[in-house]
């Protein structure tokens, strides 16, 4: 396997290794290592979208990681940033990081930072910083949330993609084209249709402890909880997560109510600009991500 470069810490000497030589397996124990919830399934479909590096230490362990997907030729998001805890004040995260960087010449960066990584991002100069709630649980059997929009939510049909990808992009600013090719055979979706237009989108798939719903795009709170309701009712009695902006109110009031408690917090963050950033102020934007990693 090829090195594209070293770094001794302490007692460590690490090897840094394209992550596809290194393969979904190693990768899954590190991030079980860490307490992450990631399936074998989630880093492969991470390993199809995108790129990264892994350090290995002499035995050949993996022993940190972090990841890129491109979004358009600007713009870059960094993801699967972990490293083992021994290693963590010893700087081997900002030494991923800076390679990263360097490795993908990109004109801005974001990402999703955990509590414990805020402060090494910050350090780097990411900034635009926007509050996302890890909201997850069993989704509780009986009666919803009343929810009437105007327009008709029906499943997504193969020949609506092209549609989501527009209001994706509409939503978040970057052609995620590829995420949704990715996606599209393992998920299930609901579109709300106004006047024969889709105007917002719920996918769910498989993820993690469950399933995830995400992502989610709409204008407005009311069209999001609409597509979103038909995933939280197919799932009564199991394990459910979605992650939403904390702006996000009546969303995330409807999550709770559905069953699902606020987990954890984590930071969207960005690097020169704003990540996921509306195309038009009133229009579709992102009330879900597609995940963490993706954004």
């Amino acid at each position: 396997m090829e090195t594209i470069a070293r770094l001794r810490l302490d007692t460590f000497e690490l090897t840094l290794r394209d992550i596809r030589d290194v393969g979904a397996e190693q990768l899954h124990a590190l991030s079980v290592s860490v307490g992450w919830s990631h399936r074998e399934g989630d880093w492969q479909t991470l390993l199809d979208l995108g790129g990264g590096v892994a350090a290995v230490d002499e035995i050949e362990r993996v022993v940190g990681t972090v990841m890129w997907l491109r979004y358009g030729a600007d713009f870059a998001m960094i993801c699967m940033l972990i490293t083992l805890p021994r290693l963590q004040e010893q700087g081997a995260g900002r030494w991923l990081m800076e390679r990263a960087h360097e490795l993908n010449g990109a004109a801005a960066f974001g990402l999703t930072a955990t509590r414990a990584a805020r402060r090494l991002y910050r350090s780097m100069g990411y900034g635009y910083e926007q509050k996302i709630l890890q909201c997850q649980g069993q989704i509780a059997p009986g009666n919803r949330p009343s929810c009437k929009v105007e327009g008709l939510v029906r499943p997504v049909r193969f020949d609506d993609y092209e549609s989501l990808v527009r209001l994706d992009h509409a939503a978040n600013g970057y052609d995620r084209s590829a995420v949704f090719r990715r996606l599209a055979p393992e998920s299930k979706g609901h579109a709300l249709v106004r006047n024969d237009q889709i105007v917002a989108f719920a996918l769910c798939r498989r993820f993690g402890r469950g399933h995830v719903i995400g992502p989610v795009v709409a204008a407005t709170e009311d069209d999001a909880i609409a597509v979103s309701l038909p995933h939280v009712e197919a799932h009564a009695g199991s394990f459910l997560r979605a992650d939403t902006p904390a702006s996000n109110i009546a969303f995330t009031n409807f999550l709770v109510a559905s069953g699902m408690q606020i987990h954890d917090t984590v930071t969207s963050m960005g690097l020169k600009r704003a990540p996921f950033k509306p195309v038009n102020p009133e229009g579709p934007r992102r009330i879900a991500l597609a995940s963490q990693a993706l954004g």
